[in-house]
């Protein structure tokens, strides 16, 4: 069974000529996209800084990052970028097309570090700042990238890492040769749309790091396609606006495909600004305080946040008369979750938009909006402009509707392939670019139902973690005979991590001992929170660990 956005269908004609007619906004044809005809938006920017460029005109004095510090606006913005490219050429031979890896928190400095990157032309490649020093070793061997750009606690892990011979500065650092630089390029170098904008490691369900390689077309054609989608839902459903100011709190890293590109450039292509939270752990009481001094007009986050949120004691506290709407992704939102924002939140009970995609697809591919239809609470909606949707049996052929199998997915949104890796891409991408995700669901009547997530993978938090590499950490230990790690279901997190273990004959092993191994190499995130053990893991005949055996704790 096969789906395709049909929505701008139900609009009166007018409407839609004016959305979708030659000339308009959201007009759609079909183009060459790396050699398949596929639907992409004529009126798209061929680039993301011809998207920042773009925004530093109708939005010049517009805030596009407000941070605990500084303002910076559109116009600013462009002329920080231009100056930190001259930097990265100049002083660190940056050329086009080279990486440059980013390992950081959400900062003003780090913002405007990736837009420098993508003006001189090069590729960024962005770590989860909490990496162990042998995990940004691994991830930065991957890439080869001319320079790593650091916050200071992460160029302190670093230092003596016999393996890193790339050059190591602070976004401080960087920051500040920019503001001491003289003007920069006033062009961005030149690039194609299809070349690479962004490296983004996944670890897949192998647990080695591959790196998702998206380009300036992928994150362009995200940020029409979720606009296109939501509009017309907005006018078959008289959603009330308002004529603030767009407004979005930096909620998710940008080492994630929701904060870099679902916040940071998405916010360049329709001159939103966004607000910068202070260093520190998420915290849904700034998260609120934010909310209400800056009018923020619309929450990006994943579950758990939004979790946090609603159940805040001081909720009804805070004015959020701004907040217009309410998107998400990164784990499933549960029709619980749904219902429960409503009730809290009823002003944008039409406007809570639910995105179902990864990181090789540049975001959403499917998005459920209200009101939601009989039933299809528990889905993630139906495909958004531009994407095709089907789901495919064993023998690799379309399922009738209803029937569960293999997601596979197309749209100008898929990525290029894993960064140095044929043969991992060419298992997850054919010839006519229709990705495989790995992922099962089922399709029934244009809405998409997911039935299980990349199998064993567990998503924590929005962070999505691969049993794989945390056993291949545990079975290291030289009290530890075996082990498997699982997903529990947590109200909050969505899952946390379980590790099943067998301990050696006559070890005395404590839950504590198992996660300082663990946390000794792995990010905090990946370490068990629940550690139990087994005389022996159960099996099939062929050494298959039967994991559906193993979700309830004993």
């Amino acid at each position: 069974m096969s789906a395709r956005w049909t929505a701008a269908d139900r609009l009166d004609p007018a409407w839609r000529t004016g959305l979708f007619g030659p000339g308009s906004l959201f007009e759609l044809v079909e183009d060459d996209v790396l050699g398949v005809r596929q639907e992409v938006f004529a009126q798209r920017p061929r680039s993301i800084p011809e998207v920042l460029a773009n925004a530093a005109g109708p939005f010049a004095d517009r805030p596009h990052l407000v941070g605990p510090a500084r303002t910076v606006s559109y116009a600013e913005a462009r002329a920080v970028a231009a100056r930190v490219a001259r930097v990265l050429a100049e002083r660190h031979g940056v050329e086009r097309g080279q990486r440059v890896a980013l390992a950081g928190r959400v900062s003003v400095e780090h913002c405007l570090a990736i837009w420098g990157v993508a003006w001189v032309g090069a590729v960024s490649a962005t770590m989860n700042p909490t990496w162990t020093r042998s995990e940004l070793e691994i991830a930065t061997r991957l890439v080869e990238p001319s320079l790593l750009v650091v916050d200071d606690d992460v160029a302190d892990r670093l230092a003596g890492a016999g393996t890193i011979r790339t050059n190591v500065v602070t976004f401080a650092e960087l920051a500040a040769a920019a503001e001491a630089a003289s003007p920069g390029v006033t062009e961005p170098v030149a690039v194609d749309e299809d070349d690479p904008f962004v490296i983004m490691y996944t670890s897949g369900t192998t647990g080695t790091p591959k790196g998702a390689t998206l380009s300036h077309r992928n994150a362009i054609q995200f940020s029409f396609a979720a606009a296109a989608t939501s509009a017309v839902h907005s006018i078959i459903h008289d959603v009330p606006r308002s004529d603030r100011t767009p407004t979005v709190i930096a909620a998710s890293p940008l080492f994630h495909m929701s904060g870099l590109l679902g916040q940071l450039t998405n916010a360049a292509v329709w001159g939103t600004t966004l607000v910068v939270a202070p260093p520190g752990r998420w915290d849904a009481g700034v998260h609120l305080e934010l909310s209400e001094r800056h009018d923020v007009t619309a929450w990006s986050i994943v579950p758990t946040q939004l979790w946090r949120l609603i159940d805040h004691p001081d909720l009804a506290s805070f004015d959020l008369s701004a907040l217009e709407m309410i998107g998400g992704g990164g784990a499933t939102f549960s029709p619980d979750l749904l219902r429960r924002t409503a009730e809290q939140l009823p002003g944008v009970a039409l406007a809570l938009r639910v995105g179902y995609g990864m990181t090789e697809t540049a975001g959403s591919v499917t998005l459920l909006q209200p009101p939601v239809p009989e039933g299809r609470l528990d889905s993630v909606g139906m495909p958004v402009a531009g994407s095709e949707v089907r789901v495919l049996g064993a023998d690799g052929q379309e399922v009738p509707d209803g029937e569960i199998g293999e997601i596979s997915v197309r749209t100008a949104q898929v990525f290029l392939g894993y960064w140095g890796d044929a043969a991992a891409t060419a298992a997850v991408l054919d010839e006519d670019r229709w990705y495989r995700t790995g992922d099962f669901g089922r399709l029934d009547g244009g809405y998409l139902t997911l039935e299980s997530r990349l199998r064993d993978m567990i998503i924590r938090g929005g962070e999505n973690v691969y049993p794989i590499e945390i056993e291949n950490r545990l079975v290291e230990h030289p009290d530890i005979d075996d082990a498997a790690v699982v997903g529990l279901d947590h109200p909050t997190l969505g899952q946390e991590v379980r590790a099943v273990i067998v301990a050696r004959d006559g070890a005395a092993l404590t839950a504590e001992d198992v996660r300082t191994w663990a946390a000794a190499t792995l990010a905090r995130h990946k370490v068990p929170a629940v550690v139990d053990q087994v005389e022996a893991l159960p099996r099939t005949e062929t050494g298959k660990v039967l994991k559906q055996l193993l979700t309830d704790p004993p």
